[in-house]
């Protein structure tokens, strides 16, 4: 229970914050229209400003990976849940920070406003050392539809990618059905006609994807709608799949054949990935010295840590479910053992951040002999240039 003291301190401080945001908006209520249009230039400077140190500081973050001992798994994951901003916030200024890391020219772009943290981010997956400053200096000054003709010039899709997105509410009128298929009441085709589309069944986006994170966008609370560009060959596949189930699906929905085609694959999946099965053997242990562990604890594991990094940091545990690895929690190293007690669940970034904890960080040498220097033998001789290479 607070003390008394501290209630009141609380109640003041919001007292104080609610006075000091009304005279803020009677202070800007005050202004002539040329002050206001000044002040705000001033406090756009100021912001970006701040942007731009925040940004340095991130990458300075990035580098030194601090962020991994509060908790979150990224930077992202730092600026989302520690920071506090939104989803597309946290996302730019992450992706800008390490863009910085390796282009610290792009802070002073940042600072004059030539680019901006959204330009950046579009950007930085086809920047390299040797086209950064073309590409950037294009980008200067361009809004955000000139910068994605830049990005479709240096990194052409051929098809919109999959994604998932919010539509509006379905209106009470009944839509066609997705598929036209035959019916006992409609006559066969004639063999070697040309089939029949399949209206809205795989319709395809327009424009490119907001944001390369996947989008989870409900119709209702139990409704989803899912829009993909597939190739011939996999429309070919869903038309024969269609035929083989007329009886069990006698619709030929798409969504239907692509659940039970999930369950399949996630089956597969898990079965390869977490040693899932119906009918789990008993427990064997494992060879003194082996880095096997068992799949009864690889189940178990999985499912005590609910399919989730189990990092606890200061803020508290890492929310990544990609990229999960199986982790020592006395290293192996150290004559860990593969049991269920000892083994748990971490991301990637978390499971290297705690090796570096105990044995220091690994930078790994860089290589600067010859190729020939690897030969074997004459008779192994590297290869150049797609051909064998001799040696001597």
């Amino acid at each position: 229970m607070r003390p008394s003291g501290a209630l009141e301190n609380g109640a003041l401080d919001r007292v104080l914050l609610k006075d000091m945001h009304e005279n803020m908006l009677s202070t800007a209520a005050r202004l002539s229209d040329d002050a206001l249009l000044a002040r705000l230039e001033a406090l756009a400077f100021r912001e970006r400003d701040a942007t731009v140190e925040l940004v340095a500081h991130l990458a300075e973050l990035d580098g030194r990976s601090v962020h991994l001992g509060e908790g979150p798994g990224s930077v992202y994951g730092y600026c989302r849940n520690v920071l506090g901003y939104s989803e597309d916030a946290a996302w730019n200024r992450a992706a800008t920070a390490a863009a910085v890391r390796r282009y610290p020219i792009i802070l002073g772009w940042l600072a004059d406003g030539s680019l901006n943290i959204t330009t950046v981010r579009m950007l930085k997956a086809v920047l390299t050392p040797e086209n950064h400053i073309a590409v950037l200096t294009e980008a200067r000054h361009r809004g955000k539809k000139e910068v994605e003709l830049i990005l479709r010039r240096l990194d052409p899709k051929p098809e919109v990618p999959s994604t998932i997105r919010k539509v509006a509410a379905p209106s009470p009128v009944v839509a066609p059905p997705l598929l036209e298929v035959n019916d006992a009441a409609t006559p066969s085709p004639v063999v070697g006609a040309a089939r029949p589309a399949i209206p809205g069944a795989f319709p395809s986006l327009t424009g490119p994807a907001p944001t390369p994170r996947p989008v989870a966008a409900p119709l209702t609370p139990d409704r989803y709608r899912v829009q993909f560009t597939v190739s011939k060959g996999t429309y070919d596949k869903l038309r024969h799949i269609q035929d083989l189930l007329c009886r069990e699906i006698p619709g030929g929905d798409p969504a239907v054949i692509f659940d039970r085609a999930l369950d399949l694959l996630v089956s597969d999946v898990e079965k390869k990935k977490l040693a899932a099965t119906k009918n789990p053997r008993s427990a064997r242990g494992t060879r003194d010295g082996s880095r096997d562990i068992p799949a009864q604890v690889q189940r178990t594991v999985w499912k005590r840590d609910g399919g989730q990094c189990a990092f606890e940091g200061k803020r508290g545990r890492c929310a990544e479910r990609r990229f999960l690895e199986w982790h020592h929690v006395q290293p192996f190293g150290h004559q860990g053992p593969a049991t269920v007690e000892n083994i748990s669940l971490r991301c990637r970034a978390h499971n290297v951040y705690e090796s570096e904890l105990l044995f220091g960080r690994f930078d790994p040498p860089v290589i600067r002999e010859s190729a020939e220097t690897y030969a074997v033998s004459l008779e192994f001789a590297p290869f150049r240039n797609g051909g064998p290479c001799t040696v001597g």
